[in-house]
């Protein structure tokens, strides 16, 4: 079974955030909701937008008329950001009208609720969604979590890579890549069995996950016995000092490796890249990125950045393994 540590657990309740600007609507909600879930509030559109990256709630009760952020609007930045994009949008409004409620579909509010609001109503269409809202997330979890391993599996890596690259490029930091590869692997499922092997990928997985520490940080099962390892705002000295932490901590476990030659222990080799922008302004000179004519290499980079670890990786095995080796590249610039 995966390690129950390596895998979120499913919250034992959810959250509802309440969007209202009149606090006595608030309080009638939250006392009808009691019980349903952790209940967290926001008097206004900005606040709403706050709390939403703050405690990432299952569902949303949005009050459709605000000043400054209306409920439209709100609803609208909500669903432009990763965070809020899956997050159910339900709007509670005074009015029965038809265009806003055509309007606020299309921003993709997902119900709504007419006031003067109705108890038996509201607790049945909240439960409703959180029902739905709890199985989307299972689903979710299972469509990005190795089985074996319990950790990210490659499809996951595969979205966080092209999303922390665009997000390098929008703020023009670095971003690095570790591959990990278990050394010998294939002697060692013939040497100790299948079933040993599995067990030697899920405590190997284990180490990995626990030395990613920082926001952004990612750990994957990549493929067979290698890993991969997302270093977002990191420069090639600090992924260097992971990777070789990482190395010491592998062998650290002290997993024995009946036919390793190069250690009684399992070890890992890893390879290491990090890929920066030709143009650290965030655009040629003046130009933003999407209108600069290296904006497409630039948004193709994460194949270059594995390319980079996979030579690196190469690199270390060649060398001898159970070591780190080091690659560092660059997207075109407008200087090149």
């Amino acid at each position: 079974m995966p390690d129950s540590r390596l895998i979120a657990p499913t919250p034992p309740v959810q959250c509802l955030l309440i969007v209202d600007d009149d606090p006595s609507a608030i309080l009638l909600l939250s006392r009808i909701l009691e019980g349903e879930a952790r209940i967290v509030f926001a008097t206004s559109g900005e606040a709403a937008l706050r709390r939403i990256r703050d405690h990432a709630p299952d569902l949303v009760l949005l009050d459709a008329s605000m000043p400054g952020l209306d409920g439209l609007e709100t609803c609208r930045r909500i669903k432009a950001d990763a965070g809020g994009a899956d997050v159910p949008v339900i709007f509670v409004t005074a009015h029965a009208d038809l265009e806003l409620e055509t309007r606020a579909l299309e921003l993709g509010a997902a119900d709504f609720i007419h006031k003067p609001v109705h108890a038996p109503v509201v607790r049945a269409r909240v439960r409703a969604h959180l029902a739905l809202k709890q199985k989307s997330d299972a689903l979710h979890r299972l469509a990005v979590v190795d089985p074996l391993t319990g950790i990210a599996n490659r499809r996951a890596f595969d979205d966080a890579l092209d999303q922390e690259w665009r997000r390098a490029l929008r703020h023009g930091h670095a971003l690095s890549l570790l591959l990990v590869d278990v050394d010998f692997f294939q002697r060692y499922n013939d040497a100790h069995g299948r079933r040993d092997g599995d067990a030697c990928l899920r405590r190997v997985a284990g180490v990995v996950a626990a030395a990613t520490r920082r926001a952004g940080e990612l750990a994957a099962r990549y493929g067979g016995g290698e890993f991969a390892v997302l270093l977002p705002h990191a420069s090639l000295a600090r992924a260097r000092a992971f990777a070789q932490g990482l190395c010491a901590a592998v062998e650290g476990a002290a997993l024995p490796h009946g036919d390793s030659p190069v250690s009684p222990h399992v070890t890992v080799s890893i390879g290491v890249a990090e890929l920066v922008q030709g143009c650290r302004d965030g655009g040629a000179g003046d130009r933003p990125c999407h209108e600069c004519e290296f904006s497409g290499p630039c948004r193709a980079a994460p194949g270059l950045l594995v390319d980079l670890a996979d030579r690196a990786l190469y690199q270390a095995k060649r060398e001898g393994r159970a070591r780190v080796a080091c690659l560092q590249g660059a997207v075109p610039s407008t200087s090149s």
